[in-house]
């Protein structure tokens, strides 16, 4: 996995160095763990550099959980509009807000088993909520993470479940929390859904997607 990951980061930088993820530009930031876990649930089927600018929009005006939760709904869809289905997001990301604020006490909860828990929030992104806000071993596995998973070889699995557990059980550990970020910037910058880049990759070699292609 080390020289996968190399190699994707590697190929990248002699393309043109990717911008961060939403979800990275949000850990580096430090904001904290309740607007990544807000970010997160924005951020599906969502652009990250939508994603982003919502983010630092609501959380101009809202500084916390309650504010967020007290917030009206109308005023939520504004800001968020130009995020994907952002109708069902604002009264979502109300409704967590209102539980992290009352329930947890404006702190955000750091288990997979409590996460999923709030609505809106399956295992991709409660993982993502454990990696980018707590650094804590997870594998979120979205389109990019499926998808470059299966080209490569390194399962054979038909959904994004499917391709978490299978990962976990082959990856090392020490490896999880930089899966999603690399293969989601590598998924959306070289190897594509579609007509994916795959003469300036340096790890194609080993990929049986590129092997089968070229096979045929």
């Amino acid at each position: 996995m080390e020289k996968i990951i190399s190699g994707m980061t590697k190929t990248m930088n002699s393309v043109k160095p990717p911008r961060m993820t939403a979800l990275r530009e949000l850990h580096e930031a430090e904001t904290g763990p309740f607007s990544i876990l807000i970010g997160t649930i924005l951020s599906a089927r969502t652009k990250d550099e939508a994603t982003a600018k919502a983010v630092r929009e609501l959380f101009s005006k809202y500084k916390n959980p309650e504010e967020l939760a007290n917030a009206k709904l109308k005023d939520i869809e504004k800001i968020i509009k130009s995020i994907g289905f952002f109708h069902v997001k604002s009264k979502r990301i109300i409704e967590v807000a209102n539980i992290i604020h009352t329930k947890y006490k404006d702190k955000v909860p750091d288990d997979l088993d409590t996460l999923v828990q709030l609505p809106g929030v399956g295992r991709k992104t409660a993982n993502c909520v454990l990696v980018y806000a707590f650094e804590k071993p997870a594998i979120p596995v979205d389109i990019h993470v499926h998808r470059i998973s299966n080209r490569l070889g390194l399962v054979d699995t038909k959904n994004p479940e499917e391709t978490e557990q299978e990962l976990m059980k082959k990856i090392e550990k020490k490896y999880w929390i930089d899966i999603n970020d690399t293969f989601v910037m590598y998924g959306q910058n070289i190897c594509k859904p579609i007509s994916p880049m795959c003469d300036v990759c340096q790890i194609k070699n080993s990929c049986k997607f590129f092997k089968t292609k070229n096979a045929s």
